[in-house]
């Protein structure tokens, strides 16, 4: 992850205007969502593409999504490996015994 965020900075480093405003990538972090949502739904939902729709894959707008979020976390100094490393800890104390386990 450290990778990613370094990779997106140099890339956003290049440019004079750098990163958006923490308001500005939330609501750009919405509309990918948005797209993204719109992209599950063309696949499994019931709603399928016009033919005058542009093709785009899951995998690409899953893809845009991440980069937004990277953008917002290096923007506030987040290391998102480290936020990863405290949901998971959350998920493995808090909420253990939350859902029923696979037998082994």
């Amino acid at each position: 992850m450290k990778e990613l965020q370094q990779e997106v900075d140099i890339y956003i480093g290049q440019f004079k205007e750098g990163y958006f405003s923490p308001l500005a990538m939330i609501a750009r972090l919405t509309e990918e969502l948005g797209e993204l949502a719109r992209e599950v739904n063309h696949y499994y939902g019931e709603k399928p593409k016009k033919d005058s729709e542009e093709a785009k894959s899951i995998e690409e707008e899953a893809g845009d999504l991440l980069f937004v979020l990277i953008c917002l976390a290096n923007s506030l100094n987040i290391d998102l490996e480290q936020a990863h490393d405290i949901v998971m800890k959350k998920f493995n104390t808090r909420d253990k015994d939350r859902w029923t386990r696979k037998e082994t």
